[in-house]
This record gives structure tokens, C-alpha cells and sequence, in this order.
């Protein structure tokens, strides 16, 4: 067990330090759209055009980058939505069987079918260079890459809950044990 309480810890740190850096994008993101809104004002009153659809698209494709990669990040630090009508009174190794049942069952498989059927179609992209259609605009393969790469962080990050959660059922890890980065 303790090979794989090492190996959560590795995913651990990688999605830790993904998440960490595009946090970062928030910021960067905000700055662009902010430089949107300013631009197309100031553009229309200086009669100069101080935006673009590559600026548009940039700040599109920052929000996914955030959204896509921090998928993990938000299902390591247990911040993903959940409804908690009977899991807040749950003991915590039920919680544990629970949370390792459904990822075993849903978000493992789930991610598989994703990185599946999405594979054909990101690939196609690739192969003809695919780019937005809007004048300007920017190249749309990449950041369909990142559909592939954000799914599978996920099914990582879902191993290494599973590993965790089955650590607590069988009373190997305390609940909700803070590990402390330099841990990681």
C-alpha cells in the first residue's frame, strides 16, 4: 500500500503544481478581457480598431485552459460540486467507499469514454490545421489538445483519490489526512 500512497502523492504534486500555475491564468485572463472591453471603447472613440478576434478568442481560450486543467486540481482538493443531502452526516469511511465507488464506476470510466470519443475529432482538427473561422481568428487543434490532456490529469487524479479513499476505508490513512507540501 505504500507504493501506491507514493504514487497518489506524485499525481498529487503534478495536478498540485498544474493547478497552481493556471491559477495564474485567471489573472492573465481578467487582464485580456479587461483590455477588451477598454479596447473596443477607446478603439471607437479614437476611430481605431484596439481590439481583435485573436484577442477575443485568447481570453476563450484561457478560460478553458483554467477550466479544462483545473478539473483535477479542484477533485484533489475535494472542491468539485456534490450533492450533499446524505453524504454531510455520513461517517468517514462511508464517505471513502462512496467516493472510491464513484470513481471506480463514473469518473474513471467517464473520462475513458471522453478521451474515446473526442480522440477522432481533435486528431481531425490536427490534420487540417483546423482554425477559427472568424477573421483573425486563432488556431483551433490546440486547445482541442487540451480536452485529451485535461481528461486524462482527471482519470490521474481519480486513481490516486481511489487509492486514498481505499487507504481510509480500510483504516490505513486517517480522514481527511493534510499533507503538507513538503510531503509532496
Amino acid at each position: 500500500m505504500d507504493k501506491l500512497l507514493r504514487l497518489s502523492t506524485l499525481i498529487d504534486r503534478l495536478n498540485e503544481y498544474i493547478g497552481r500555475f493556471i491559477s495564474w491564468l485567471v489573472l492573465v485572463m481578467v487582464l485580456v478581457g479587461v483590455w477588451n472591453v477598454i479596447g473596443r471603447y477607446l478603439g471607437r472613440a479614437v476611430g481605431q480598431n484596439l481590439t481583435s478576434n485573436a484577442l477575443i478568442e485568447t481570453q476563450w481560450y484561457i478560460f478553458d485552459l483554467i477550466f479544462l486543467l483545473g478539473a483535477a486540481y479542484a477533485l484533489k482538493h475535494d472542491e468539485h460540486v456534490r450533492v450533499d443531502v446524505f453524504y454531510s452526516n455520513w461517517s468517514p469511511k462511508r464517505k471513502a467507499l462512496l467516493d472510491l465507488i464513484g470513481t471506480l464506476l463514473f469518473l474513471i470510466p467517464f473520462s475513458i469514454l471522453v478521451i474515446f470519443f473526442s480522440w477522432n475529432t481533435i486528431a481531425a482538427s490536427w490534420a487540417i490545421g483546423e482554425i477559427s473561422p472568424d477573421p483573425g481568428g486563432l488556431p483551433r487543434y490546440p486547445i482541442k489538445t487540451v480536452i485529451l490532456i485535461s481528461f486524462f490529469l482527471l482519470i490521474l487524479q481519480g486513481i490516486s483519490e481511489a487509492i486514498k479513499k481505499f487507504a481510509i476505508f480500510q483504516g490505513w490513512l486517517p480522514p481527511h489526512e493534510e499533507r503538507h507540501e513538503s510531503e509532496l
